[in-house]
């Protein structure tokens, strides 16, 4: 080969491969930070979608009965039980209304400390099963690794960092991979183990995560609506745009149910007039509750102007999460409804078992019933009148926002519910494969790191303009303004710190 036939040659690699080492510095950033983060979401995600299988095995003498031929006690009677088994300051708050033969019966107290308890029964005869107490319960401690790392709002902040940061891993990862010379797809998409060393790693890397790429992609995107930061900022925005919140949520939602022997006009007027009251005097308040909400927890149950995600619920669909909780009439002289006569009167309105009822905690606390199945499209939310059994609103998939339903559907696939142990499996696989693309690329990294150096890569010396990427980046960090002041701070760290000490490395 001739000297100007080389050069050429060479010439049209470098063209072909610009912007490479570009796109691999910024996938190495990404992939540093993340990995450690990627590690626990993957396995705290695994046990978490897997908690039905789980938490039977963990305390099976607490959850699981011996099915019974003789009929099961009241809810009255069990709540009364379950009340003379706790301390005499502590108040019953949620009572979960399961319909499995097998299960024990729980309800679910508040402490004078504030912390909250279960208490299981046996439905058939009322032996208290014994206590849990809901803050470390297995699964609420994994589900809080998973959200939190335990850290509070700064654990929080980081995961959500973790996620948006994957988003760019992500988006490089697939721009490293894709082929620049001819290739083939097997080539491209099945591993060759027949290499050996780094390069073997590096293939089995490249392979694995364009395979996950895109439940990586769904993972992340419906895990960030729920976000403490972010997710909040976007659930007001898409309640505001009337894309996420139902129309009814700040009153005035069209009632679908009524109460045997009251008209649907006259059950609606008065539905519509407490709802307006609420409106007026509850909305304000809302910002004020939601504040004090560490300091008075233990009174929060009872407080005006409160929203859904106020509730003692162990999961709230994410459409009603903002919507205000309307309240009873104050009828002094009034009874309020027993805990049998609101369970009755939702199976009468069509919501199986598998829903939580947060009981009334004042004289205006309404019974709020959060139905949250696997399916998004049998939602239900309801608030009852604690005295007259009157359906104050009656919320359901069709009367979501288009986002709200989007989100709805995406947390179902995340969690592992929709179409049953396939889903669960399906998101083990990714949640396992992701943690498995952070431990080669650690590897990866290892076998080419210099000593006494990051070893990341080196920059290129005449690298293209790269517009479209940048462009990307910038949209990133308006649209995740957390990540985009990290964003900057790496590409600062980089110019400043890094730069001057990076050695070419291959």
């Amino acid at each position: 080969m001739s000297t100007t036939t080389a050069q050429r040659a060479t010439s049209a690699t470098g063209a072909a491969n610009a912007g490479y080492r570009t796109l691999w510095r910024w996938h190495f950033y990404a992939g540093l930070f993340v990995m450690p983060f990627l590690v626990v979401l993957a396995i705290t995600g695994t046990l978490y979608c897997f908690q039905p299988q789980i938490e039977p095995l963990l305390y099976p003498h607490r959850l699981i009965v011996e099915p019974q031929s003789t009929p099961r006690l009241t809810e009255d009677a069990l709540l009364a039980k379950a009340r003379a088994a706790m301390p005499a300051d502590a108040r019953a708050v949620t009572a979960p209304i399961a319909s499995a033969s097998d299960r024990s019966t729980e309800f679910i107290f508040r402490l004078a400390d504030g912390e909250k308890q279960s208490v299981y029964l046996n439905p058939y005869s009322g032996e208290v099963l014994g206590t849990l107490s809901v803050e470390r319960r297995f699964m609420q401690v994994d589900r809080m690794l998973h959200r939190k790392l335990l850290l509070g709002k700064p654990g929080e902040l980081l995961m959500e960092l973790a996620a948006c940061w994957t988003l760019v891993m992500i988006g490089t990862g697939i721009a490293l991979w894709w082929p620049r010379e001819k290739t083939t797809a097997r080539a491209a998409l099945v591993p060759r183990f027949s290499l050996q060393g780094r390069a073997l790693w590096k293939n089995l890397h490249a392979v694995m995560g364009i395979w996950l790429a895109l439940g990586a992609l769904i993972f992340v995107l419906s895990g960030l609506p729920w976000t403490g930061s972010w997710g909040k900022q976007f659930k007001a925005l898409a309640s505001a745009a009337n894309l996420g919140a139902p129309p009814g949520s700040w009153g005035g939602l069209p009632l679908r149910s009524a109460m045997p022997g009251m008209s649907a006009g006259e059950h609606a007027g008065v539905a519509d007039t407490r709802a307006e009251t609420h409106t007026a005097h509850g909305a304000n308040g809302a910002h004020a509750s939601s504040n004090e909400h560490g300091a008075h927890e233990a009174n929060m149950d009872s407080m005006p102007g409160m929203v859904m995600d106020d509730l003692p619920l162990p999961l709230t669909p994410w459409a009603v999460g903002n919507t205000p909780v309307p309240q009873s009439a104050d009828a002094h002289a009034a009874q309020a409804l027993p805990l049998g006569r609101i369970v009755a009167l939702v199976a009468s309105l069509g919501v199986p078992g598998g829903y939580d009822i947060v009981l009334p905690a004042s004289a205006t606390g309404v019974y709020t019933v959060s139905y949250f199945p696997s399916d998004p499209k049998d939602e239900r939310t309801l608030y009852i009148d604690q005295y007259s059994g009157t359906v104050l609103k009656d919320i359901r998939y069709g009367d979501y926002g288009a986002v709200s339903k989007a989100v709805s559907y995406g947390t179902s696939l995340h969690m592992g519910r929709y179409f049953g142990v396939a889903n669960q499996i399906l998101c083990a696989a990714i949640s396992l494969g992701l943690a498995g693309m952070a431990v080669t690329g650690c590897v990866m990294w290892w076998k080419r790191r210099p000593q006494r150096s990051l070893g990341a890569p080196s920059r290129e010396r005449a690298a293209p303009p790269m517009r479209s990427w940048k462009t990307g980046l910038v949209l990133l960090g308006i649209v995740f303004p957390l990540m985009g002041a990290t964003l900057l701070a790496v590409w600062l760290a980089d110019r400043t710190i890094f730069g001057r000490a990076m050695r070419q490395s291959a």
